[in-house]
């Protein structure tokens, strides 16, 4: 995985709450066995009508809206625990999702992809909405060193939790595998004392 720091972003408001994994990635999308090409088809049914056209009212189809920062409504990731909806947002391209609310499993399935999962207050997500409606383009900064995340525009600013063994796996790039291999020299150390 890639290491994750800071970014600082555009992002894309879908307002809805309760959005759940099948809303993500339908079911009938399920069928590969890499994480490759999900994103093609994130939200499918609310960016294409029954003839494949864009819905242009949906924001990941409205040209005004880009960046890797996805902004959604509370309890989002809700339903079924497909690791499939974490797979759809990476290969889209977010590499974060602020909300007020995830549901658990979502919410692990996202980390162990890459994916940081940032829960804000519901006065924050309100706050970040009202600052992207005003300017599509308005920056927002996610410092996970720090654990925090800011609208740039009004330099509103909330810090957010996020469990340590996540964090340092973010931070530097690794899967599960990959943290075991970098504790490699210490896990050695101990059976040697052993």
């Amino acid at each position: 995985m890639e290491k994750f720091n800071t970014i600082i972003s555009p992002a894309v408001p879908v307002t809805t709450e309760n959005i759940d994994t099948d809303q993500i990635i339908p079911a009938r999308f399920l069928k590969a066995t890499t994480r490759e090409g999900f994103g093609d088809n994130l939200f499918r049914d609310w960016r294409f009508d029954e003839n494949n056209n864009p819905i242009t009212s949906f924001p990941l189809e409205n040209p005004k809206y880009s960046g890797n920062i996805l902004i959604a409504g509370k309890n989002f990731g809700c339903g079924s625990s497909r690791e499939h909806a974490a797979w759809a947002i990476a290969d889209y391209g977010f590499k974060v999702v602020i909300s007020s609310e995830f549901a658990d499993i979502f919410n692990n399935n996202a980390l162990n992809n890459g994916v940081l999962t940032v829960t804000v207050s519901p006065n924050f997500l309100a706050a970040a909405f009202a600052a992207i409606e005003s300017d599509n383009n308005t920056g927002i900064k996610v410092d996970l060193e720090n654990q925090y995340v800011e609208l740039i525009a009004t330099g509103e600013k909330e810090s957010f939790e996020i469990n340590g063994y996540r964090k340092e796996c973010l931070l530097n790039g690794y899967d599960n595998i990959d943290y075991l291999l970098a504790q490699k020299d210490k896990i050695e150390a101990y059976e040697t004392a052993r």
